[in-house]
């Protein structure tokens, strides 16, 4: 069986931001307009959103996005991203190869080197082409390319399984790519989670070394884990068979078909399991979260990565040894645990370990314990 490691780590952060504040004057201003509309039906009033609820709520004060326009407008609520034509480059496999660049050149690789792409995301442009046969044939990569997906655990569930092919042998090079674009599939008018999310692209280059070998600044993946558990908590309704329930299926009511959650419990079940999931696989190998230098965490609440970490730890635990970028960067879906990895591992030393953990949809886990070189 053979070594292996991350070799590159890319992120992609759009330029484009929105702060709470807007966010928050534009869903009000939604609220003023819809609610006349609710009480002439009899309807309960909806209530507004405020800048100090969604950082009590969530801890995320400004989110970037791969396209403003739209989603500030009262009357659309949704990012204007314009159609491309089938032989133009998809805007997810665009995205995707900005931050696939990035790790390459971390790795100091080039395409050809590269045997198998993963595209890895909570949310995919189309079903085929795959994105990840897109990236392939863009970048000019060789062997296969395919789509996966595992909710917000997607690109912890993307390195599992690149990390046990290069290690088996079946590939020598892996690139798992992780292009969110979560903004496309939000629903604004949701004061439940209008507020959660940003977009970010991220890559890993995952590749074999030598018995002996040693790669100094680079991470070894000394083992990878997954686990999920059904839970209708986090879930969106839109697929192939949304519009053979409308009435006219060529008019798809969106409401019911994007993102919901419902959030206590999500809180309170997950902060449970990624407890366990994290104790539990650290003692598969003789670790405690003592001995772990640096956790990288699913970016999605600040008061859920506390608790996970203090329930873990038996204290509370600062930003050196589990960085947070969720407060600039909002909930990036899969990407942001390994955002968090890219910002904050540099200072490491070698022999230290860290602990990739990503949680979302399903319920889903993913882990990686890596170590330093």
């Amino acid at each position: 069986m053979n070594r292996v490691i991350i070799s590159g780590i890319g992120a992609e952060i759009p330029e484009a931001s929105i702060t709470n504040e807007e966010l928050v004057e534009s869903f009000n201003s939604w609220v003023d307009s819809e609610n006349p509309r609710r009480a002439a039906a009899g309807l309960d009033p909806l209530a507004k959103s405020d800048n100090d609820f969604i950082v009590y709520a969530s801890g995320v004060k400004n989110r970037h996005v791969i396209e403003r326009e739209g989603i500030l407008d009262p009357t659309r609520m949704a990012p204007r991203i314009a159609a491309r034509p089938d032989d133009a480059l998809s805007l997810e496999a665009e995205f995707g190869i900005a931050s696939a660049k990035k790790a390459l050149a971390h790795a100091e690789l080039q395409p050809a080197d590269i045997d198998l792409v993963i595209c890895s995301a909570s949310h995919h442009q189309r079903p085929y082409p795959a994105i990840a046969i897109e990236i392939q044939n863009e970048l000019g990569t060789v062997g296969a390319g395919f789509d996966m997906g595992l909710g917000c655990s997607s690109a912890a569930a993307g390195l599992h399984v690149a990390s046990n092919l290069v290690r088996a042998g079946a590939h020598k090079r892996v690139l798992v790519v992780t292009p969110e674009i979560i903004t496309g599939h939000l629903n604004f008018r949701d004061r439940q989670t209008h507020f959660i999310f940003g977009d970010a692209s991220t890559a890993m280059v995952v590749e074999a070394i030598g018995k002996d070998e040693s790669r100094p600044g680079r991470f070894e993946v000394l083992d990878t884990r997954s686990w999920t558990q059904f839970s209708n908590n986090i879930r969106t309704n839109l697929g192939y068979l949304t519009r053979t329930a409308a009435a006219d299926p060529y008019m798809i009511n969106m409401e019911g078909n994007m993102i919901k959650q419902v959030g206590n419990k999500v809180f309170k079940e997950v902060t449970v399991a990624g407890h366990k999931f994290i104790v539990g696989f650290l003692a598969e190998h003789g670790l405690t979260p003592d001995g772990i230098r640096r956790f990288w965490l699913h970016q999605a609440n600040a008061r859920m990565n506390a608790m996970i970490l203090k329930l873990s730890f038996g204290h509370e635990v600062g930003h050196d040894r589990a960085p947070m970028v969720l407060e600039r960067l909002g909930n990036t879906a899969a990407a942001g645990a390994i955002i968090a990895l890219s910002e904050n591992h540099a200072d490491m030393k070698q022999g230290d370990y860290g602990l990739i953990c990503a949680f979302g949809a399903g319920y889903s886990i993913g882990g990686a314990l890596l170590k330093m070189m």
